[in-house]
């Protein structure tokens, strides 16, 4: 299929990140078709939209107009059938769950057509696992968005050891044209690219607070007002030669047989988890929270991901003369 021939796109869950993602398509003019298991979870995803878009509109990132136009774009679907019908591409969204993601798959295989290109915005688990029983497995790909997916630029594009060049492709294009950075990852593996380097920073960062080396907020005060601040401008191969990859062998001489290297989750991690200090949702994790502060964190998040995203479109401008 060719990305021209795309206008029609299905949701499959409305939660967290589907929502997020259907307000992408919709932004954008695609009639956008969403469906949730739960019906108030359906139901409340225009308001949710809603709330996204007036943010945006605060930032001056859209008009007034766009808001209705976006959410007339969005349509709520009571089955995956209805939803399955006139659709030229899905994309699946529910919780990382293999045993659910392959039992959806199999649905939409049934409810749509054999030229429908289905997606998994599953952040890690392999792509080829979820679509190994499909008939129609060469048009399956991965679409890994990141939270919040209508702010967040990038969505790794996942090929599958099944997966169709021309779906692969088109499916990159399709991404591009709703503003997106679409990241081609070629092989299949857990986690794919994003999700493997941030959690090979998390462990080390959570086994430094495990041993008493520091604390949670020096931890995370050190990632936001030191390298971390050059991320959004140089990554970190980027870094590596600017560095002088001489040096940064030479500091992976003695560094690395010191670093975490446990294949196995943190123990201070499980005792939180069995202490069901679980984050945000628990109201405490590594930290303590209140109502107020998960509102303001999540609100001040969203504004500084904007105003980053602004500079970072610039500075690759300017990169590109």
């Amino acid at each position: 299929m060719r990305v021209e021939e795309i206008r029609n796109i299905g949701v499959v869950g409305a939660g967290l990140m589907g929502h997020g993602i259907a307000q992408v398509f919709a932004l954008k003019r695609y009639n956008v078709k969403l469906f949730d298991i739960d019906s108030e979870v359906l139901e409340s995803a225009p308001v949710r939209i809603r709330r996204n878009l007036e943010t945006l509109l605060e930032m001056g990132l859209v008009e007034s107009k766009e808001i209705e136009t976006c959410l007339s774009h969005v349509g709520l679907s009571s089955s995956l059938g209805e939803l399955g019908e006139g659709v030229e591409l899905v994309i699946e969204a529910v919780s990382e769950n293999l045993d659910l993601k392959r039992a959806i798959f199999s649905d939409l295989e049934r409810f749509t057509s054999p030229r429908t290109i289905l997606c998994s915005n599953t952040s890690g688990l392999s792509i080829g696992r979820i679509s190994e029983k499909l008939q129609f497995k060469e048009r399956v790909v991965g679409t890994h968005f990141w939270n919040p997916p209508h702010i967040v630029p990038c969505v790794e594009v996942i090929k599958s050891p099944f997966g169709s060049d021309e779906v692969f492709q088109t499916v990159v294009e399709l991404m591009k044209r709703v503003g997106k950075e679409p990241v081609r990852v070629l092989k299949d593996v857990p986690g794919f690219l994003g999700n493997r380097l941030q959690h090979a920073l998390w462990r080390e960062a959570i086994s430094l607070v495990e041993k008493g080396i520091a604390d949670p907020e020096e931890i995370d005060r050190v990632v936001k007002y030191g390298f971390g601040l050059r991320l959004p401008f140089l990554g970190p191969l980027e870094t590596a030669d600017l560095a002088g990859l001489d040096l940064t062998y030479d500091i992976h001489r003695y560094l690395f047989q010191d670093l975490e290297n446990r294949s196995t989750p943190s123990p201070l991690l499980k005792r939180l988890v069995d202490e069901k200090a679980t984050g945000v949702k628990a109201k405490k994790g590594f930290y303590r929270w209140t109502d107020e502060s998960i509102q303001r964190i999540i609100q001040g998040r969203d504004k500084a991901l904007l105003r980053i995203t602004h500079v970072i479109e610039g500075l690759d401008r300017e990169r590109k003369r």
